[in-house]
């Protein structure tokens, strides 16, 4: 027996469907930059007047350590910070990045020196209109495959994340 959709009635997409739309939304819901690495996303923290100009400006995959070598794989990611706002931000940015696997796995920056180049201090201290940049690392397990950089102010924990894809285009 054929049936035909009623006119008006949504058609129902189902648990793969929610989840195809939900995949394809996330990005922007997170404030994330089209066209991935490169990109500048301005941020905002949960205090008046926080506010940083991000960019993610290259990154190392696999990362040399500096000293010493596991069995994890090292990702490091270039940041560039400047202070947009009228606070003085002083913050960790190892803290406040995340790398997202293409499982959904998260992982907190380190302040791991690798050979990619320079990392952030523990504490990165910036007035309004100065700039810092250096890179954070990642430490992941064999076999992740890096999907998207996040980043959020007040240690990573404020409601404005950044995120950039890592993702061909």
């Amino acid at each position: 027996m054929f049936r035909s959709r009623r006119p008006g009635r949504p058609r129902r997409t189902g648990l793969r469907g929610s989840l195809a739309v939900l995949a394809l939304l996330a990005p922007a819901l997170l404030g994330a930059a089209p066209g991935g690495s490169g990109e500048t996303i301005s941020l905002a923290g949960n205090l008046p007047g926080e506010r940083l100009d991000v960019t993610l400006t290259q990154v190392v995959d696999p990362a040399s350590p500096a000293s010493g070598t596991g069995p994890d794989r090292l990702v490091a990611t270039r940041l560039r910070l400047e202070n947009t706002g009228t606070a003085v931000y002083a913050d960790s940015p190892a803290a406040a990045a995340h790398l997202l696997d293409a499982t959904g796995r998260r992982f907190t920056g380190l302040d791991l020196p690798t050979t990619a180049g320079p990392g952030f201090p523990a504490t990165v201290t910036l007035d309004p209109g100065t700039t810092a940049e250096g890179f954070v690392t990642f430490r992941l397990p064999a076999g992740a495959e890096p999907a998207a950089v996040q980043f959020a102010l007040d240690g990573g924990l404020a409601d404005d994340v950044g995120q950039w894809s890592l993702s061909p285009q």
